[in-house]
């Protein structure tokens, strides 16, 4: 019961720190563009007038 109780802790964890991971890469992506962090959302030109 311990083993299964510990693997969905460890799996929670890893999961929360993959979202920070990748919140942190994608405001960073976000910045160093063209666009401007609002609210976790990212607001720029997403779509070129050719």
């Amino acid at each position: 019961m311990f083993r299964l109780l510990r693997l969905m802790i460890l799996t929670m964890l890893a999961f929360v720190a993959g979202m920070m991971f990748e919140r942190s890469n994608a405001r960073e992506n976000c910045e160093t563009g063209t666009g401007l962090w609002i609210s976790n959302i990212c607001v720029g030109l997403d779509i070129t007038n050719d």
